[in-house]
């Protein structure tokens, strides 16, 4: 009997365990946002200084399909995703525009300098409010925007080849017809 009582809650902690391990969402990098076919947050963002593209705002979403993505200098995955990003551009001609967040001026222009500019517009979120407002849990993080200014789609973390293929192609196709 005592060994039954020893054994019971070890037995529970491993049956809560299997239940969680097994409820997790495998692809973690595509999260379910509350924003997802939602018209974009209203919100206008000054362009970073010295970078020689626009800001923008909420009406520059609207007219043509267009991806966001909110990245920083001092982000090391954004590194890693920037060169997709390139190649997604000049493969897709997708509209593109930059969420800077929380970036110095100067740390914006060096990363953008350094690693090429993809980018259409450029808003500097020093404050993070709007980044909030898409709900923005970290960065890179990427969105696309129908013609209509309403988000379709959302990816957290750095983009990779598989989640481009897989995901954002795939609802990049569905937004163009």
């Amino acid at each position: 009997m005592r060994y039954v009582l020893f054994a019971l809650p070890l037995i529970l902690l491993a049956a809560l365990v299997s239940v969680f391990a097994f409820s997790i969402d495998r692809d973690a990098g595509l999260v379910r946002s509350v924003l997802i076919d939602k018209p974009v947050p209203q919100f206008s963002l000054p362009p970073v200084d010295g970078l020689d593209v626009p800001g923008f705002d909420a009406a520059a979403l609207i007219g043509e399909p267009t991806l966001v993505n909110v990245f920083a200098s001092w982000c090391i995955p954004c590194r890693d995703e920037h060169p997709l990003l390139e190649a997604l551009k000049a493969d897709t001609g997708v509209r593109l525009f930059g969420i800077n967040h929380s970036d110095a001026p100067d740390n914006a222009r060096a990363f953008l300098a350094e690693l090429g500019n993809p980018y259409d517009a450029v808003g500097a979120d020093r404050d993070r409010r709007v980044s909030i407002e898409w709900g923005v849990y970290g960065v890179p993080e990427t969105f696309l925007v129908d013609a209509e200014g309403v988000i379709v789609y959302k990816h957290v973390g750095p983009l990779t080849p598989a989640a481009i293929e897989t995901g954002l192609l795939p609802a990049l196709e569905g937004v163009r017809g």
